[in-house]
């Protein structure tokens, strides 16, 4: 990743990233695998055989929706680079590399959403997106360097430390609740986010929360496959990311494709100290009786999805009613 500039927009430039192993510097590293990107279309397909390619992906990613013809042409659109009406061949070749990435993807189908980063253009398997002002939860950053030699409990003390004013921390936390809505149950489906650490999470300086890093929310089918099948002794076995939890199945040693807890709770974990502390007291109770029952929300639950909304709007109303009348709202 670079920070960069174009005329008088600051952007963040990504390049295709791979999944980043553990750094152990008592070993070598080992030469990068060469990845053979850009293979497809071949020459001479044509834009209607482009179309299905991207709709066949769409399919295997999303599920079987009646709408995908409509993301496929929003697609075509986005790939035009140059607006000149049609998709070149290096164009749809850049578009079907990135279209491997979920992160990229999201961005296209979130693009008007207020809080996902705005895609500002994309060359090759290289895009760029709005650079997020704040970008992390609590206000600071810390190089990765001095991360490893924190400990965890005095960095969890740090954070509570360079926090916003509370006002300002709800202001955030409604954007999440929203972010949570965007994608759950979307026009395109239901995405999972399987890492809701902080540092994937910024905020502009009107304290709108901004989406930092997208590449661990993934479509729920997509993941389904990704995990089904996968060889478990223990539901240790049974994780993508670091939140996207299912059970293994003991008697087949076999991970299950049931996701155990929805986005909301996870989110809630991550909210409810940063809430908590420094809430004003006449609604401390009722905001740590609500992050609670959010907690406890389980994807298997009978009637999950009408408790979801009510437990997400009756959060943001709660938030919403403390500090409407304020500047920072």
């Amino acid at each position: 990743m670079y920070l960069g500039a174009w005329g008088n927009l600051q952007g963040v430039i990504k390049c295709q990233m791979e999944e980043v192993a553990h750094i152990d510097l008592r070993t070598e590293l080992e030469p990068r695998k060469k990845t053979i990107l850009f293979d497809k279309p071949t020459r001479g397909t044509t834009v209607q055989k482009f179309k299905e390619m991207v709709y066949g992906l769409f399919k295997a990613k999303l599920g079987e929706q009646g709408n995908l013809p409509e993301l496929v042409n929003l697609i075509l659109s986005v790939a035009d680079g140059n607006k000149d009406g049609r998709v070149s061949l290096p164009e749809a070749k850049s578009a079907w590399a990135l279209l491997q990435l979920n992160e990229f993807l999201l961005m296209v189908i979130l693009q008007d959403k207020e809080h996902t980063p705005k895609l500002l253009g994309f060359c090759g398997d290289l895009y760029v997106m709005e650079k997020v002002e704040y970008t992390s939860l609590f206000g600071i950053s810390l190089p990765w360097i001095i991360e490893l030699f924190i400990p965890s409990g005095f960095r969890r003390s740090i954070d509570q430390w360079f926090t916003p004013s509370w006002p300002r921390k709800a202001k955030i936390a409604i954007g999440l609740l929203e972010f949570v809505e965007d994608i759950f149950h979307g026009p395109y489906g239901n995405f999972l986010m399987c890492d809701t650490s902080a540092k994937n999470l910024g905020y502009n300086d009107k304290y709108d929360l901004k989406m930092v890093d997208m590449r661990k929310i993934v479509p729920e089918m997509n993941l389904k496959e990704l995990i089904k099948d996968r060889h478990c002794e223990s539901d240790l076995d049974c994780v993508y990311g670091s939140d996207c939890r299912t059970v293994c199945d003991q008697s087949k040693m076999k991970c299950t494709t049931e996701i155990i807890q929805p986005n909301l709770a996870k989110v809630c974990h991550l909210l409810k100290d940063y809430l908590l502390r420094g809430a004003p007291l006449e609604i401390h109770e009722e905001l740590e009786k609500q992050l609670y029952s959010c907690l406890a929300l389980k994807v298997s639950a009978n009637q999950m999805e009408m408790e979801h909304s009510l437990i997400l709007n009756n959060l943001k109303t709660l938030l919403w009613k403390k500090i409407s009348h304020t500047n920072d709202s």
